[in-house]
């Protein structure tokens, strides 16, 4: 089984999730920027355990997508702790998917389609919470309380009317406009602030298996 880690509680503690339960269209220049329609409830699908990795992999035979997300650790049912997750993408397959009517697990599902930061408590109030990413130090992706369609516990809400959650499970929230294609080489730097205040900061280098 694939971990993360949630820090400061106050010992590291290292956890398995069972599943990432994911959102779609969360964003509306997101959506607009794939030319989707706005949802008219959350758009849910699930990544399992098997595609969390600590390795951002780039693409080979079909070149990957970045989507930079806030996450949510759930325990108890609740917001537990709060995190920082790329929604790795295979396009060219989901839209082939999509224009067939089709399930989206080829293109989302994968191993190694779930990169995430370390999560910390969530000490902080949901509505302070915006994230940023940077690739090759250009700021490519800010995503916020504010901006979501759907806020967490609305999120949560719907999830639980017709799946249990695990403890330990990932919640992400959906990604803001500026998705796009990654190489190998290429330099992410995300982090998450309540406010003014940096809680996280994560760095990978995409990378060839």
């Amino acid at each position: 089984m694939q971990t993360i880690k949630l820090v400061g509680v106050p010992a590291e503690t290292t956890l398995s999730p069972s599943k990432i339960v994911c959102i779609g269209r969360n964003y509306v220049e997101h959506i607009q920027e794939l030319n989707n329609e706005v949802p008219s409830e959350p758009v849910i699908f699930i990544k399992p355990n098997s595609a969390i990795s600590t390795t951002l992999i780039a693409g080979d035979e079909e070149t990957h997508h970045y989507e930079a997300e806030i996450c949510f650790l759930i325990k108890n049912n609740q917001l537990q702790g709060v995190g920082m997750g790329l929604d790795i993408t295979k396009r060219e397959t989901q839209s082939r998917l999509k224009a067939k009517g089709l399930p989206w697990e080829r293109a989302k599902a994968f191993n190694g389609s779930a990169v995430f930061s370390d999560f910390i408590k969530l000490e902080v109030p949901l509505e302070s919470l915006q994230l940023n990413l940077s690739i090759n130090d250009v700021l490519t992706q800010q995503a916020s309380y504010e901006l979501m369609i759907y806020k967490p516990h609305i999120i949560l809400e719907e999830v639980q009317s017709f799946m249990s959650f695990e403890d330990g499970d990932i919640l992400m929230t959906g990604t803001p406009k500026g998705v796009g294609k990654y190489h190998q080489g290429d330099q992410f730097k995300m982090e998450l602030y309540s406010q003014e205040t940096l809680l996280l900061s994560q760095n990978w280098q995409a990378c060839r298996l």
